[in-house]
This record gives structure tokens, sequence and C-alpha cells, in this order.
């Protein structure tokens, strides 16, 4: 229940705040299954990090190369038909220009046979900021559960190198090199 010392300006300036960082959290998950990198930075403040375990990103140029390197094979016409992710029970406090949140998440991929497959599931930590007036990420520090960051990080190589085999798949084809049945 509201504080009776706030004002409705003030408790319409809570919502607002909230509604804005919840804002953010369904725009990161979009451009996480929309493989778009401009979206997903453009989320950041200026001095934004990201982590996972002992990796942290800090900046927008480093969680840019971050995003580079999941996305490599993103094309304009993109439909990720592979991947997507659902985050959900977030829990907000805000302190001023500053806000905490903590919430669940849940990684999903095709399996064989098309159907959807969890195989993350994990919680964020974040930190927001007001930064010229908006909303943006100031600290996201993902952290996976099941499986652990141990137990998925040798997953997370593997796929990949599987995806580097089939860029080089894909641009040899194009480039008219081998055949579709063609080991390369």
């Amino acid at each position: 229940m509201s504080e009776p010392s706030l004002s409705i300006e003030q408790r319409l300036q809570i919502l607002e705040d909230k509604e804005a960082i919840r804002q953010i959290i369904i725009d990161y998950a979009s451009a996480l299954d929309e493989q778009d990198a401009d979206s997903y930075v453009g989320l950041f403040a200026d001095d934004g990090e990201w982590a996972i375990g002992s990796m942290i990103r800090k900046g927008k140029d480093e969680i840019r190369a971050l995003v580079d390197g999941l996305f490599r094979s993103r094309t304009e016409d993109l439909v990720n038909l592979e991947s997507f992710e659902i985050t959900f029970h977030p829990r907000i406090e805000l302190n001023g220009d500053r806000a905490k949140m903590r919430s669940g998440h849940v990684a999903f991929r095709r399996a064989p046979g098309g159907n959807p497959v969890p195989v993350l599931f994990g919680r964020y930590e974040d930190e927001f900021i007001r930064e010229n007036g908006t909303w943006k990420i100031l600290r996201r520090t993902d952290i996976p559960t099941i499986p652990t960051a141990e137990e998925y990080g040798p997953v997370l190589r593997a796929r990949g190198q599987i995806l580097d085999q089939n860029i080089k798949a894909a641009r040899a084809r194009e480039a008219g090199c081998i055949r579709l049945n063609d080991k390369i």
C-alpha cells in the first residue's frame, strides 16, 4: 500500500518509473529474440555493464562486441525460429534516479521436431539509472542456476563452433564454391 504522505503526482511518478523499467526488460528480451544488436546496446547506460560469472563487459563498445559475437549470423530479414527468452517476476525497488530489479528468466531453444525446450533458467540482478531523463540498464548480472554457468559454458562454446561452421558453409555456398551436401 502507498505511503499516505505521497502526493498523487509522486505516486504516479513511481508507477511511470516502474513501467518504464518493465518496458526495458521487454525490449531486452525482444532485442535478444530478434538478434538486434543496436536495440540491445541502446538499452544500456553509457557506462553500463553486463556480467555473467567472471565475464564482465563494461561500456557500450564491449557490450556491442559481445552481442555482435552472439548475433554474427544475423541477416536483415531474420525471423528467429531457433530461440526465445521469457523474463518473469520482476521486483523493482526505486531510489530516486536509480533502481534495482531482480527477475527470473528462462531461455528456450528449438529441439529436434520443432518443439521449444527450456535450456537455461536463471535470474537477473539489475541496476538502472535515469540517464538524460530516460531509464537505462546500469548493470545487468545474469546468474544461471539450471544449469550453472560452469555447466552451460561448454554448451555455449560448442554452439558457437557449430554456428561458425554453418556460417562458413553458407558463405561458401553463396560464393558457388560448394554444393549443399559437400563437407567443409
